[in-house]
């Protein structure tokens, strides 16, 4: 392809979604009216698409829908708020005002995502605008928590493990702020903001759009995501990014990062034309190029993706159909400048190191398993109260890791004792406690709050855990990790084209099975077995436990394991996942 090549923007009419966004005068819409109405504790399908944008999603409570239609009662319509957390780090009087925000607007439980954000669900139309308001008094945003805009920008969870991991950090911070909406409709429908003029009558001035100027008054055709790793950990799966940062350190200094593009995990079951798909390497650049590339790639995005079809509207549909040579056409062009040649990295994993761990500063950090991200009070284990109690004393912070756990960090020498005690007394153990595989396994919410959900996630992995366990056990495979992701829907919330085993959900009780994903989060999964419930489930990983524990290579991992003897063929292009 000659340098400077152009394509046409795809054709097609836009979607409802689009048009919508042509209309919502930069995303408000209806929706003042649309949350006064007290007639429906609900919205309109597109107000509710409208509401994404700033940080929440409606939805019902699924166990009763068929009771409440036979009553002939509206749905149990509630929603979810999504906080946006840069990098997963907030302080413990952001961490307590969740608390209270998940008690008295929410459902009682806070949900630590895969995207190192907060969840809070259950709330209320009636009580959205309180929650939110609140939310922005402690410093955080629900802005573009959600919605077609590039959203919460993870790295890993501890910046005081080094002065490069501080850097890192503070990029995620940079580039969130950098790419956020700058629409005042946000200030003006929570905060209280005054309106001073209609946007639309300011919005352009000699082509260049004065409201939003990365953005233009449509955003972008679907979701953005950006991570940064820093090798020799892949913990925020940099490959499963739009966009990446792979921090490349030289002579114990950030030298810059390697560029990584087009990736992605949703996809449609039955429709080949929609797949998981791995960043790919572009090249390298200095840290202070970080937040053009941003800028140019998003608008790229902005100017070439699918408007028509929103199935197929990721920047890895853009990158595969025009072409990654010409993306980085395009991307120099706009830039003015050539990137250089991709720097040597290596990755070995993709988890979380449990347990106590000093930083820089000679402080603790104590990263926990948390069960699917569920902060709540269970039997046994007062795992909310706990943390309250731990957020009352402790001067450091919390962070939220990629893998739905928890840090509490910067903990001093005179705390430790005190916040042991409170730990032991609310029965919250160390991740020690948990096997090997329990560690390492991820789910997304499912039922019964996720519209899109066909099958158990969050509420049945456990069980499927308490299956697996004692046979891993019986095999001599009790402390080897092996990374088990379960979602309810093939949308990908909990990344499952990157586990090692994967359970994508087609209807209730029963999933397609995926296996041979690289541990280190670099290869996709692979179809093994489609539509199986638990007993089938069991009956096939019995015999393949026993084969790895028995036929493995010294440090081979299950992934490599299951490629390496034919259980699956390897995938390193999405292009090739349904073959």
């Amino acid at each position: 392809m000659a340098k400077g090549h152009k394509v046409e923007p795809i054709g097609g009419p836009p979607s409802d979604v689009e048009q919508l966004k042509i209309e919502s005068n930069y995303l408000r819409g209806s929706l003042v009216e649309s949350l006064q109405n007290r007639i429906t504790g609900g919205l309109s399908e597109l107000d509710n698409r409208l509401l994404k944008f700033h940080g929440s999603y409606m939805q019902d409570d699924r166990d009763v829908r068929n009771e409440r239609q036979k009553q002939k009662l509206e749905p149990s319509y509630q929603f979810m708020l999504r906080v946006v957390t840069p990098g997963g780090v907030s302080s413990p009087e952001q961490w307590l005002v969740i608390d209270e925000l998940a008690d008295k607007y929410g459902s009682g439980s806070i949900r630590l995502t895969t995207r190192q954000a907060f969840q809070l669900h259950g709330v209320l139309k009636w009580n959205l605008k309180n929650t939110i308001h609140t939310i922005n008094k402690t410093l955080l945003t629900t802005l573009a928590a959600c919605g077609d805009v590039n959203r919460n920008v993870m790295c890993n969870p501890n910046p005081e493990q080094s002065e490069i991991h501080a850097e890192v950090y503070e990029w995620s911070q940079k580039i969130t702020k950098h790419l956020a909406p700058r629409t005042p409709a946000y200030h003006e429908i929570w905060l209280d903001g005054e309106k001073i003029v209609d946007s639309l009558e300011i919005a352009k001035v000699e082509g260049e759009d004065l409201v939003e100027p990365i953005y233009g008054p449509v955003y972008l055709p679907r979701k953005f995501k950006i991570g940064i790793a820093v090798p020799p950990s892949n913990d925020v799966d940099v490959f499963s990014q739009d966009l990446g940062y792979i921090a490349i350190v030289e002579k114990g200094k950030l030298a810059g990062f390697n560029v990584t593009v087009g990736g992605g995990m949703g996809m449609s079951h039955g429709d080949p034309n929609t797949y998981p798909q791995l960043g790919r390497v572009i090249g390298f650049i200095t840290p202070d190029q970080v937040l053009a590339v941003a800028e140019k790639t998003v608008t790229i995005q902005r100017d070439y993706g699918n408007r028509s079809v929103r199935k197929n509207a990721r920047f890895k549909y853009t990158i595969d159909r025009h072409g990654l040579e010409w993306f980085v056409d395009e991307l120099q062009e706009r830039l003015g400048w050539e990137l250089q040649p991709a720097r040597p990295f290596t990755f070995e994993s993709s988890g979380d190191r449990y347990g106590w761990q000093k930083d820089k500063n000679g402080r603790w950090n104590l990263t926990l398993y948390i069960n699917s991200g569920r902060i709540a009070d269970t039997d046994g284990l007062q795992l909310k109260t706990g943390l309250r109690e731990i957020a009352k004393i402790h001067t450091g912070d919390f962070r939220l890791t990629a893998n739905q756990n928890l840090m509490i960090a910067g903990i001093t020498t005179a705390k430790k004792k005190q916040i042991i005690e409170l730990l032991g007394q609310y029965g919250i153990a160390e991740a020690g406690n948990y096997s090997a595989l329990r560690r390492s396994a991820l789910s997304c919410v499912a039922l019964p709050t996720c519209g899109l959900a066909m099958a158990e996630a969050e509420r049945y992995l456990p069980t499927l855990l308490d299956k697996l366990e004692p046979i891993m056990e019986e095999v001599g495979l009790k402390e080897d990790e092996i990374n088990i992701r379960m979602t309810g829907c093939p949308n990908g919330c909990a990344r499952p084209a990157l586990g090692e085993i994967a359970f994508i959900g087609k209807s209730l009780g029963k999933y397609n099975m995926y296996m041979g994903a690289g541990f280190a989060g670099d290869r996709l999964s692979k179809l093994y077995r489609e539509n199986v419930g638990e007993d089938e489930i069991i009956d096939i990983l019995t015999p393949i436990f026993k084969h790895y524990a028995t036929e493995r290579e010294k440090g081979e991992h299950f992934g490599d394991f299951v490629v390496r003897t034919g259980y699956v063929k390897p995938v390193y292009n999405g292009l090739e996942f349904h073959s």
